[in-house]
């Protein structure tokens, strides 16, 4: 776990997800990108109603919950909140949402990746 994540347990209620499994993914997984607006694993099967899935659950949580931020992992076909992979398996970045990032911004969740904890220190400190 990312050690900046982690030490907001100190004064905040965090709330582990991860969409993929709650689409019904198993973990471990075979990779998946982000091509066409559709999300396919590395083998070629598709799999964006997994996706979508996943995203709809983790929103009713947030929703049910009451969140009003989320902290995300980057690059990942969910939850990649401004960078995903540019779905050729090739290891390449480019600008982009995951599903899951996606459907929580249009529903008024702050999306925040896990490499800007540190930026936003100040924002974190109190609980």
């Amino acid at each position: 776990m990312n050690e900046d994540v982690a030490s907001l347990a100190e004064n905040h209620f965090l709330i582990p997800v991860c969409p993929e499994q709650l689409g019904g993914l198993p973990t471990p997984r075979e990779p998946d990108e982000i091509r066409d607006r559709r999300v396919y694993e590395k083998s070629g099967k598709e799999n964006t109603e997994i996706f979508e899935k996943g995203a709809y659950e983790t929103l009713r949580l947030a929703r049910l919950l009451k969140v009003d931020m989320a902290i995300l992992k980057q690059n990942s076909p969910s939850c990649g909140s401004s960078m995903i992979y540019d779905g050729t398996f090739s290891g390449k970045k480019i600008p982009g949402s995951g599903i899951t990032a996606s459907l929580l911004i249009q529903n008024g969740i702050r999306v925040i990746s896990e490499e800007d904890i540190a930026e936003l220190g100040e924002l974190f400190k109190q609980p």
